[in-house]
């Protein structure tokens, strides 16, 4: 047998060659984020977080696809996301498209039983298919509800404040009752349910006839979050948090307790209001912690256990830590 020529055998390894594929530079940003997110993982694994999903980000394409995938990391890491959405740019659409007025009092929405027509088929026909749609694309997790089904949500007409005056304000409901058996059901199925912000009517005629209210998804996020027990409500919003002193500044206030928030409250815009008065129920009804984020960012969602959930504001029952900052606002 004779010896194969030299230049035909494979050149050693050279013990001064840097490591191959992705074991360099580059992947060690990588290696070093997931690292800092395993307290956030091993805090949260097995834990329920409610996650609103609205504003802006429902009309932006990259938003929406970043928000689907941060929900699919949350599942396979173990957590139990429940995803609740509204449908406020989409529903406006769709009524100036059939001419009929879109009206706000004290933040909700002015619901005729017109427009209760189109909430219901925007909701349910649209908004939910869509996002089930894209979270579905990487495996049958999704799936897609509303309030009204298997009973999960009743509601009674809620009435809004104005002035001192009770102002009716057509087909809006306050949930008065939650039967999270459904999604505590899909839940442990491991599916990732997706919650149209509809409910059946609490009057017994009413329901007999089809009656349903819109609820705000704010309040419908923070009742479902209460009834389930959850660890986190997370309400994707179109600004940073709450501003301590806006407009005079945008310096956003990163924590309160449920007694400070309950003295903002009155001050806040009127859009802000329903998402404020959300966290505060939810925290004085069994949720650990409830915070709002900017929907406006790419992986909102994600950002939260990557910057040890650093960015929004947080409420917190009371006994948490003040804010040295909520003086000023």
């Amino acid at each position: 047998m004779t010896a194969s020529p030299s230049h035909l055998l494979p050149a050693p390894a050279s013990r001064s060659s840097g490591p191959r594929g992705n074991t360099g530079p580059a992947a060690l940003p990588k290696a070093r984020a997931l690292v800092e997110a395993l307290p956030w993982l091993a805090r949260h694994r097995g834990k329920t977080i409610v996650i609103k999903f609205g504003g802006n980000a429902m009309g932006d394409g990259s938003l929406k696809a970043a928000f689907a995938q941060d929900v699919l990391f949350l599942r396979h890491a173990g957590l139990r996301p429940v995803v609740v959405h509204g449908g406020g740019p989409q529903i406006d659409a769709q009524l100036g498209r059939l001419g009929l007025e879109s009206r706000f009092e004290a933040g909700l929405r002015v619901t005729t039983d017109e427009a209760m027509d189109v909430v219901r088929m925007v909701l349910a026909g649209q908004v939910q298919r869509e996002l089930v749609g894209l979270l579905n694309e990487h495996g049958p997790h999704a799936v897609g509800m509303t309030g009204e089904d298997a009973r999960l949500m009743t509601a009674v007409k809620r009435y809004v404040d104005a002035g001192g005056k009770a102002v009716d304000i057509g087909r809006v409901g306050e949930v008065t009752h939650v039967d999270p058996g459904v999604v505590r059901a899909l839940v442990e199925d491991g599916r990732i349910p997706v919650i149209s912000s509809i409910a059946r009517s609490g009057d017994a005629k009413d329901a007999a006839g089809g009656g349903v209210f819109n609820v705000n998804a704010d309040t419908a996020a923070a009742a479902l979050a209460a009834a389930l027990g959850a660890e986190t409500l997370l309400v994707l919003t179109d600004v940073e948090g709450v501003y301590a002193d806006w407009p005079h500044s945008d310096e956003v206030i990163p924590r309160l307790t449920a007694a400070e928030l309950a003295e903002l409250v009155p001050r806040l815009s009127a859009g802000m209001i329903p998402k404020m008065e959300g966290c505060l129920y939810a925290v004085n009804n069994g949720v650990r912690t409830a915070r709002v984020i900017d929907g406006r960012v790419e992986h909102s969602v994600l950002m939260q256990i990557f910057a040890g959930g650093g960015t929004g504001t947080e409420v917190v029952p009371d006994g948490g830590a003040r804010s040295a900052r909520v003086a000023t606002a």
